[in-house]
């Protein structure tokens, strides 16, 4: 099996170069605002300013938009979701506006949802499995098979995390409450302050008697949680990887049960907790979000890096400065950022700026990731022991799911996270996510061939066994990671035509994604709604005037969502009002 790179080159294959979209139109030297970074955010920021009426301009570093949610060919034949890879939660309201099923968002909806396949045989010899899905009366008939009593139980589960996502899923299409200006502004810039409170108010008001189960998500540990409501292992270790997704930490971590509300508040086709693959991978919901920002006008430009952002003598973000010198302005004073917190504010701005307390703050986010995401070339389905292919090799329903595997038991999560915290070293079996996207998408991979992509953790950042993330150390993580699978799936690796393996290093410097965080600074609950990205200054502004943190390291965090760049652009558009 030969690498991705290795495998291009022998077949004389370029790499694309470019997004799909064509010629790039020319750089001005001045905009009304500067978008730095073509992330899925950023691109909706820039679609929704420009509707205002503002001249945008969007400067991506890469040679392809879309950040975390891209496509590219990095084996012939086979389109990657190379980091982001299921869209669930990218809000309706952002799909209806900016018209993106008019400019080519297609998704097809998985049902069932999750796939847990058992390593080990029953008594009488079976390999047995937990297939979830939308059919409630399904889901309690596989459930069944493990307790009686988690089977009866789990509606009741489902109707509560459910109105609990009902209830504070609003909050992910505002502004958090603007606690600086509450607290620090004038007369006016208080009571419009106190607006912002609206979403939360309502939010603890439609929560009613859930609220202390909502309180107990976002403080207690998933496992407490779960064994309040369940018995069953396999049951309780499925909804846990929810909770753990992307994070460094275990399912007995305190505050682990709130990421539980994702899962539910996401939307597809007005189905409600519906995730989907969008086709031709995650790059299409990007070059949807671009062709409608630039259908308005704006302009969207790649390998354009940013060096560093501009501020007036009056304290106001003016323009930035690209990599090769040239700069450029912005005649309105309107600068949003979709990099990280650490990259906007420690790396592209002179810390001579900004204040001590407000640096000591962004300096103090937690960006620890456990992820490394691996993207496989496959020619033929993977066959599970729990599930065995039919003869003609055609995608079952578990093959369209997220299927989990290391999972069946908890003690198995948080043993990789020991491994990981603990010892520093990659999980020695890590908790795996296997997505088969081409199981619905037909655009992806050649005829009869699948693309698969593999969520694991966890892998410290820095390891502690005296070794760095090299070439010989991501080849052995992987091959580590195939034999587990293959213990599930007999035939896997031999199945393999090409690989693409990003570790948290790897993360960090294709995307920008500082510590490798897919959620560009943790979800935990010191790094939420009017707390992220710091106590201090949660309302997608800074103490620069004019500039904006529009990326996930602001409200509502993580995931393809799209909320963080509208509400950004909502809040400067009402700055530039007043």
């Amino acid at each position: 099996m030969l690498s991705a790179r290795t495998l291009c080159k022998r077949l004389g294959y370029r790499l694309a170069r470019r997004s799909l979209s064509t010629a790039q139109p020319e750089l001005k030297t001045e905009y009304d605002a500067i978008i730095v970074g073509g992330g899925h955010n950023g691109l909706v920021a820039a679609a929704y300013l420009q509707k205002a009426g503002i001249n945008t301009v969007v400067l991506e570093r890469r040679h392809v938009i879309g950040g975390a949610a891209v496509t590219e060919e990095m084996v012939p034949g086979y389109k990657f979701s190379r980091a982001s890879y299921v869209l669930s939660l990218l809000r309706p309201k952002i799909i209806s506006e900016l018209e993106l099923k008019r400019h080519g968002l297609k998704v097809y909806l998985r049902d069932p949802n999750s796939f847990t396949p058992l390593l080990e045989p029953d008594g009488t010899g079976q390999f047995r499995s937990l297939l979830l899905g939308k059919d409630l009366k399904e889901n309690q008939r596989q459930i069944a098979q493990f307790s009686q009593r988690d089977a009866e139980i789990f509606p009741e589960y489902e109707h509560t995390l459910g109105r609990i996502g009902e209830a504070i899923e609003p909050l992910l299409d505002n502004a958090p409450l603007d606690l600086q200006r509450l607290s620090n502004g004038t007369r006016l810039e208080k009571m419009r302050a106190l607006m912002t409170a609206k979403p939360l108010a309502d939010a603890g008001k439609a929560l009613g008697s859930d609220l202390n189960a909502f309180i107990e998500l976002l403080t207690a540990p998933a496992n407490k949680m779960l064994d309040k409501w369940f018995e069953s292992e396999p049951l309780k270790a499925t909804l846990a990887t929810d909770a753990v997704i992307g994070a460094m930490l275990t399912p007995n971590t305190p505050g682990s049960g709130y990421v539980l509300l994702h899962h539910v508040m996401g939307e597809l086709e007005g189905v409600k907790g519906a995730w989907g693959y969008v086709e031709g991978g995650m790059g299409a919901v990007s070059e949807a979000i671009s062709r409608s920002a630039q259908e308005q006008g704006a302009t969207v430009l790649t390998e354009k890096p940013v060096s560093s952002i501009q501020v007036n003598s009056s304290g106001e973000a003016c323009g930035v400065v690209l990599e090769d010198g040239t700069e450029i302005k912005s005649t309105m004073q309107m600068v949003m950022s979709n990099a990280t917190p650490k990259v906007t504010y420690l790396d592209l701005l002179s810390k001579d700026l900004l204040p001590e307390d407000f640096l000591s703050e962004v300096s103090h986010v937690d960006y620890k990731s456990p992820v490394t995401k691996i993207n496989v070339a496959v020619d033929q389905l993977p066959n599970f022991k729990a599930a065995p292919n039919t003869a003609d090799n055609a995608p079952l329903p578990h093959h369209r799911c997220t299927i989990h595997l290391n999972c069946e038991d908890s003690a198995l999560i948080d043993e990789a996270y020991h491994d990981a915290v603990a010892h520093g070293v990659p999980s020695r079996k890590p908790v795996i996510e296997m997505c088969i996207p081409s199981s619905l998408d037909p655009t992806i991979a050649p005829p009869g061939c699948h693309v698969v992509t593999l969520f694991t953790q966890y892998t410290p950042y820095h390891r502690k066994d005296g070794r760095e993330w090299d070439d010989e150390t991501r080849n052995e993580y992987a091959d580590r990671v195939f034999d587990n699978i293959e213990e599930y799936a007999p035939g896997f690796k031999s199945s393999v035509v090409g690989r693409d393996i990003l570790t948290p290093p790897d993360l960090e410097k294709t995307f920008g994604l500082t510590g490798g965080n897919i959620f560009h600074g943790a979800m935990s609950l010191d790094q939420l709604y009017q707390s992220r990205p710091v106590p201090s200054f949660g309302n997608h502004r800074c103490p620069i005037k004019g500039l904006y943190l529009c990326g996930s390291g602001a409200h509502p965090g993580g995931g393809v969502m799209g909320a963080a760049g509208k509400n950004a652009a909502t809040v400067a558009l009402a700055d530039l009002r007043r």
